[in-house]
Parts: structure tokens; sequence; C-alpha cells
């Protein structure tokens, strides 16, 4: 199946979706920044939605699950500078923030998906919302994607967004996505927001499949700093426009619209990864030839999830005992002694480890392999036909610097 990337494609890449982004000043700094972000359909959409697994939740969460019990939405409202959790008003403040988009875009406020990212544990100022509401929704566009990317960024430096376009029986079909991530991301996603959108016609049952299928080998393979936040929501909506016969079972059709939904998330994923919060490199562990695809994965987030491996890459040292050493720890079904470990960059590969032992090879070029700002660590297990890939970054001294005066 042929798939192709959208140049400077996003959400609003499909057909009959419109987006936006302002800033409604709900930071305490008050800075110029984007902050409040609106995705609008012209019709109601199948949708689904996953969300974190930590037991501690913002609010936005129980009502976009309540809003979704029907498998319909229209519309994503969604705030950054704010997480809303922990907060003893936050499920008010959240129905709130579906109320003021319905009444703006003239929907029912139970087709609203909602989301906030930000500090947790203060509350949600809704009078900046209730203010710039009608602002924001006047200011959406079959070319506001981008917008709305840069509305839900905190501490990213960059926006993330794509879009990738395929057929399906005969139609064009397309998904858009954007999402944002830069700190608090561990496996099973952190503080991760990511809202897609297709004009492919799927019924809101195979859309949670096929978004926990793409989910599970792109976004929940992503790890910064081992801490999972309070706020992930990854939500999907489509609308049926392509055209296309709506699938409502796993036939050929739902595999090529899992593949592309993949493809699209996967890419999403790598933007997060890399720009984790004072990353200077962006890190892939490609775990090949395991037991089990369990067992390739379980390694392969262990590797780019171990502090001492990120901070190797940060200083560009070769270390293959820490790669094995993780992978030693993983709890995954692994024969230690047929082990092979690489190092790639833009520079080249090299060997570092052969059948479990460190072997000689060349420092200075090892160096130079380490210190591109994309590096791939291959794990050869040698003893089946599983495979797995997760997505990471080195730590560095800026990590710190951003947490440890992340409120003020």
């Amino acid at each position: 199946m042929d798939i192709k990337f959208i140049e400077n494609g996003s959400v609003t890449s499909p057909q009959g979706f419109k987006a936006g982004g302002v800033c409604a000043s709900i930071k305490p700094s008050n800075t110029a920044k984007r902050d409040l972000a609106l995705i609008y359909c012209e019709k109601p959409c199948s949708a689904a939605a996953i969300f974190t697994k930590n037991l501690v939740k913002t609010d936005a969460i129980a009502v976009t699950r309540k809003h979704l019990e029907n498998g319909v939405a229209q519309a994503v409202i969604a705030n950054s500078g704010n997480a809303n959790a922990c907060n003893a008003d936050g499920l008010e403040k959240a129905e709130r923030m579906c109320a003021l988009a319905a009444d703006a875009l003239n929907i029912d406020e139970n087709d609203v998906i909602v989301a906030s990212t930000g500090v947790i544990g203060q509350p949600l100022p809704i009078e900046p919302i209730e203010n710039n509401i009608n602002r924001l929704a006047g200011s959406i566009t079959a070319d506001g994607g981008t917008n709305a990317a840069e509305a839900i960024m905190t501490t990213d430096t960059v926006k993330k967004e794509a879009a990738v376009t395929f057929e399906l029986d005969g139609k064009t079909v397309t998904i858009g996505g954007i999402a944002k991530g830069s700190g608090m991301i561990h496996i099973n996603m952190g503080t991760m927001l990511s809202f897609i959108a297709t004009d492919a016609s799927v019924s809101s049952e195979m859309l949670k499949s096929a978004l926990l299928e793409a989910a599970d080998v792109s976004y929940n393979m992503v790890t910064v700093d081992g801490d999972t936040s309070t706020n992930d929501t990854l939500a999907i909506m489509a609308n049926g426009l392509a055209g296309n016969a709506e699938i409502t079972e796993k036939n050929d059709s739902y595999k090529a619209f899992v593949a592309a939904l993949t493809l699209l998330c996967k890419d999403l994923a790598k933007r997060l990864a890399a720009d984790g919060e004072g990353a200077g490199k962006f890190i892939i562990c490609s775990v090949n030839n395991a037991k089990t695809e369990k067992d390739a994965k379980g390694i392969a987030k262990t590797v780019i999830g171990s502090s001492l491996v990120k901070a190797a890459m940060f200083g560009a040292d070769a270390n293959c005992g820490r790669i094995l050493c993780a992978v030693g720890y993983s709890g995954m079904d692994v024969d230690v002694k047929k082990i092979d470990v690489y190092y790639k960059s833009a520079k080249g590969p090299i060997l570092v480890c052969k059948n479990g032992l460190g072997v000689q090879f060349s420092e200075e070029l090892a160096k130079e392999i380490l210190l591109e700002n994309e590096i791939e660590i291959t794990v050869e297990l040698n003893d089946g036909e599983a495979c797995a890939e997760a997505y990471g970054c080195d730590l560095t001294y800026e990590y710190v610097r951003i947490n440890g005066d992340y409120r003020t």
C-alpha cells in the first residue's frame, strides 16, 4: 500500500476539519504565546480516545470519557499552561470548557472532547477561556492546524504536526494529527496530548481498536524521563467525507487504515522523543531477532528508558555495559550469550558487543558516531524473528534546569 506524507500536513489536512489557536493568557506569566486550541468538524464524527494509565488524572479525562460513551464527537478544546489536575473544581472547569466551545460552535456540549496540559495542582483560571472563546471560534480555518499545534505546547520547543494520504476503496483518504509533549513522558504516553482527524469512514468501535494498535507501537514506545503524566489524551475523529465504505470489521480496509494511522503516529512519536526536555540527541533503540514481540518491546523500552544509557549518549560514551545491563534487568526472555550491540548514526555503524561480550573497537570512531544528533542503538538477540523500536533522547544538564524551576 502506498502511504504518502503531505507536505506541511496537520490535523486539518483531512476534508471537513478546521482548527485554530489563540493566546488567552491562561499562564500566570501572561505570555503572548498561544495557549488555547480548538479543532472542529463540520459534521458529527465517529470518535475514540485512550488516556494515561496514571491513577491520578485530570478531570478533563473523566469528562471526555463520558462524552465519548456514544462514540461521537465534533470538536476538541484544549488549553496549555495549566493541567487542571488535582483541583477541587477541576470537573466543573472541564465541563465549563466544553459548554463554552459548544455554545461558540453551536453544537452539543456532549460532542466536545476536552483536554488540558501544564502545571498540576493549580486551579485553572476559567475567565481567560470565557473571554476568548468567541475569538477562538472565529479564528478557526482549514489551514489552522498549525496554530492549534502551537497552542497546546508547554515546554515543547517545536510544534508536532503531520498528515498522510492513501487510497481506500478507490477513494483518497487523509489522516492528520498534532501532538505535544516534551517532559514527564514515559511508556504508556506521558504529559502527551495528541489529536488526530481523518476523513475516512470508520465505526467508533473499529476506530478505538485501530487507535490502540497504532499507539502500542508508537506513543507507548516513547520515554523521555520515566515519569507518566496525569493528562495524557490521544483522541481521534473520523467524519467519513472521503466516501469509502464504512470500516465496521477487521478486514483489509481496516488493516490498511491501521497501517496509515500507525505510520502517522510513529512520526509524531519520534518528534516527541526528539524534542524531549533538554534533549540534544534523538535516540532509537532497535531490538531484532527476539523470541517474541513482547520480549522485543520490553527490551527496547528498558534500554531507551535507562538513565545511565541516556547519560552515556549525552556524553558520547560507547559503553556497551550499560546496554547489556538494561537488557539483563528487563525481565524479558533472552539468552545474554547471543547478544550483539551496535551503535549507528549518519557517521556509520560500529560493533561494540558480540555474543554478550565487549569487543575491541575504535574509541575515536565511536565518539564521532555518538556525537551526531540522531543515534540508533541496535540490539541483535539472535534468538527469533520478532523486532521492536522504542524512542527517546539523551539526559542532559538542561533537563534538570528546566524541571528544577518548572513552576517559576
